[in-house]
């Protein structure tokens, strides 16, 4: 199946499966496939972006359920807090899928990591299609679902090339100074290999 994904500013990429198929303005690229469902979206379309601090927040921090917002909060929990909780490998693996989930709804498509050591985190991360980056010890900065809010460079994934794999994020921004001083809350929609793994509703 072939879709092509264009921003407000008429750039569009194709993709068909988990690989883009071309990129270029919509009109050329609806010429060039006129069978492919098209998606518009608010704002820019950008590759997607890498979180530097995936150990911190998926075996660092307790994402916590909305269902336990009144006893637990609704930020994530660390230090004294994570270690009085304690959790479980079950409670383990259900807040790395929200912690996955929230880095997705930031148009997050790849993580950098030391060694995961819990295989609950691990299978959480392998299952949403997120890439792993490898590191060493702690990049600095202060972990962050937002990227633009931790204090480092951002980083993004790989150029959107024909043949590479689709990895995408759409900001509902004007252009990428907007989406600099707005940050990656404005996230609207995440592909992965293809994937529309979010989109806000």
């Amino acid at each position: 199946m072939q879709t092509i994904h264009a921003d407000s500013r008429g750039r569009a990429l194709a993709v068909e499966g988990a690989r883009i198929a071309a990129a270029g303005p919509l009109e050329q690229l609806v010429d060039a496939y006129p069978s492919a469902r098209v998606r518009r979206w608010p704002g820019i379309l950008t590759p997607g972006l890498v979180n530097p601090h995936g150990t911190e927040l998926l075996e660092g921090a307790y994402h916590p359920d909305p269902r336990e917002a009144d006893e637990l909060g609704a930020e994530p929990l660390t230090g004294d807090a994570l270690t009085a909780l304690a959790p479980d490998d079950a409670r383990w693996g259900a807040s790395a899928r929200r912690g996955v989930q929230r880095m997705l709804a930031h148009g997050t498509v790849a993580v950098a990591c030391e060694e995961l050591r819990r295989r609950a985190v691990r299978d959480a991360v392998a299952r949403s299609g997120l890439a792993v980056v490898g590191r060493l010890g702690s990049p600095g900065g202060v972990p962050s679902l937002d990227p633009y809010a931790c204090g480092l460079p951002v980083e993004f994934a790989p150029p959107r090339e024909r043949g590479s794999a689709a990895r995408f994020a759409v900001f509902d921004v004007p252009d990428e100074a907007a989406l600099a001083d707005l940050g990656a809350a404005t996230c609207v929609a995440t592909v992965i290999e293809g994937r529309l793994v979010h989109r806000r509703r």
